[in-house]
């Protein structure tokens, strides 16, 4: 995916440009160590002059738009005439305060830049400090990543398979909805298209995939040997439907089709794909999928456990997630492994059944929807504790930053969906700055 940002230091030449230099040399440093696709101009853009011989043939994905010195509202004007794309406000700290001249006057230029911004109606990430402080350099790595997960929506072909179940509407998604709010592609196909696709493979054609299985979940010999296979042949089709549609991300219905139509569930596939790196969600939830690609992404790619808040332990100020069993195989407890099992309700196989091992930070969060149809986003953090597995099924214990009975309280009463991803990673900045690109409301908890 093609990515490339800019450096646009605006000021004038009326401030003592020795220390603008240091700053500005700083600050190059700075940018490409957090991200290398930085382009950066030759000087500091001291007259509109400047400032357009740099941007006016750019098409960046992203901006930071720095006072190095005082500028007034004008730079900015221009750089929103001729930029699309969101912008990182940067303020310097004045370098010396000993009574004498001011050096750069950056922070009145910022007032100036952020009038501007809020004139033509445009969100706008913001960061005070100087190119050393570690704040800076988080603020600038998280609108960064924030900024590339918006450019990777644009190029994300997401699937629907199948329609959701009766009452579980607040998962499916219209295609014009997709485009237009995150830029990705939604495609939506029959759960029987793919269940035809596995019906008509041999034993044989599908080997392959019963031996990559067997090499990632235990257990498959416990259960019955024919829906062994035939979880193979949905395997199968489902990675060669994802691979020849380049598919990104998905949601699948489930239950009752694939018991009813097939006999096998569909669950241990999708644990499989969201292990390969394509984040699935079951009960056609396709706004749970795209919250999962979201939280993988931002993870370098880490899968994320999809499930319901199902248990809160206010003593322990926990949430228990928890579903039928499609958590990634590598999220298994190391002790355990991922075990293969059957459905808690249906008893038949393969599912997967485990709890998930520890992780020292996890963010809860999901893309939602208001009553009047405005999109939102969950967001919340905490610990995913050393807990064996919960229910039947697969299981993951947050130990929340703030009230975890105040959670569930203020989000059930918000009425938010009792779908939600929990990403292994602190992502919330990176959410925020998300959100903030998108315009997305955001519910902390």
């Amino acid at each position: 995916m093609k990515f490339n940002y800019l450096y646009i230091p605006i000021g004038v030449p009326t401030f003592h440009l020795e220390s603008a230099q240091k700053e500005f040399d700083k600050s190059v440093a700075l940018l490409k160590s957090v991200d290398d696709s930085v382009v950066v101009p030759s000087e500091m853009l001291l007259s509109l002059d400047k400032l357009h011989a740099f941007i006016d043939d750019k098409k960046p994905d992203f901006a930071v738009v720095q006072n190095i010195t005082f500028a007034n509202g004008a730079y900015m004007t221009e750089v929103l005439r001729t930029l699309d794309c969101p912008v990182l406000l940067w303020t310097l700290k004045e370098p010396v305060i000993d009574g004498g001249r001011l050096r750069l006057n950056s922070l009145t230029g910022a007032y100036s830049a952020a009038n501007v911004l809020h004139a033509f109606g445009r969100p706008f990430e913001y960061v005070f400090g100087a190119p050393q402080d570690e704040e800076v350099k988080a603020k600038i790595s998280s609108a960064l990543k924030a900024a590339r997960l918006r450019v990777a929506l644009k190029h994300l072909n997401i699937l629907q398979i199948g329609h959701t179940p009766q009452g579980f509407g607040f998962g499916r998604a219209l295609d014009s909805e997709m485009v237009t709010k995150f830029g990705a592609n939604l495609l939506s196909i029959e759960a029987r298209e793919l269940i035809d696709m596995a019906k008509s493979y041999t034993d044989e054609e599908v080997a392959e995939y019963l031996k990559d299985a067997e090499a990632r979940i235990t257990g498959l010999h416990d259960i019955k040997a024919e829906n062994v296979k035939d979880f193979a042949r949905l395997y199968k089709a489902y990675k060669e439907y994802v691979e020849k549609n380049n598919i990104g991300a998905l949601s699948s219905r489930c239950w009752p089709d694939f018991f009813t139509a097939f006999g096998t569930p569909v669950c241990a596939v999708l644990a499989i794909l969201n292990d390969l790196e394509i984040p699935s969600s079951c009960e056609a939830d396709t706004y749970g999928a795209l919250s999962m690609y979201m939280g993988s992404f931002l993870t370098d790619g880490r899968p994320t456990f999809f499930g319901d808040p199902v248990s809160m332990d206010k003593d322990e100020n926990t949430v228990t997630f928890w579903h039928c069993g499609t958590a990634a195989c590598s999220l298994a407890r190391e002790d355990t492994g991922a075990r293969a099992g059957v459905h808690c309700n249906r008893k038949i196989g393969p599912t997967l059944e485990f709890g998930c091992k520890a992780e020292p930070r996890v963010t809860i969060f999901r893309v939602g929807k208001k009553s009047n149809g405005e999109f939102r986003l969950f967001l919340a953090t905490g610990e995913a504790l050393d807990k064996p597995q919960q229910f039947l099924g697969t299981s993951i214990v947050v130990k929340t930053d703030d009230s975890a009975k105040a959670l569930v309280e203020n989000s059930v009463k918000n009425g938010w969906e009792p779908h939600f991803v929990v990403a292994m990673g602190d992502i919330k900045e990176e959410m925020k700055a998300l959100a903030n690109m998108l315009r997305l409301e955001v519910e902390e908890f």
